[in-house]
């Protein structure tokens, strides 16, 4: 039984992320990264270093896909992300070999004004309603933001 909810859970956050708009799909990144990370947090203390580990990875996955989905022809607003953007990497790249929460606590706290700032622009927009679908990748590429 709980694989069949398991099963049903999945594709209800795979229909969700399809059908999802632009804006929408950038807050749940941020949600993912944010969930990930404060996984590892909770794992550095018991010392459960490969579960922090897989949680860094798979937040600064996070942040790589919100990289490459800039468009550079955007000028300063683009620029200025990517380099935040790199940073968040760089540093979480340094929590992980120092294994430091407070680390992981600053990159949560530039991420959390971004998807806030988000999440504003989709109330105002009133966007719920999908817009056109984002570009399909081959099958097996990409980012699984659900864990």
């Amino acid at each position: 039984m709980a694989l069949a909810r398991k099963s049903q859970y999945d594709a209800y956050k795979d229909t969700e992320i399809q059908t999802a708009n632009q804006g929408k799909l950038i807050v749940m990144l941020y949600d993912g990264a944010i969930r990930f990370l404060r996984i590892a947090q909770e794992n550095l203390n018991p010392r459960t270093y490969d579960v922090a580990n897989n949680n860094i990875i798979k937040a600064q996955d996070i942040i790589t896909e919100l990289m490459l989905s800039l468009n550079m022809e955007g000028g300063e607003v683009a620029q200025n992300l990517f380099n935040l953007y790199a940073y968040m990497k760089k540093r979480l790249l340094e929590a992980n070999m120092a294994k430091d929460a407070a680390i992981i606590t600053e990159v949560i706290n530039l991420i959390d004004p971004l998807k806030s700032a988000w999440e504003e622009v989709l109330r105002k927009e009133g966007s719920d309603k999908p817009a056109a679908r984002a570009p399909q990748r081959p099958e097996g590429a990409g980012l699984n933001i659900q864990g």
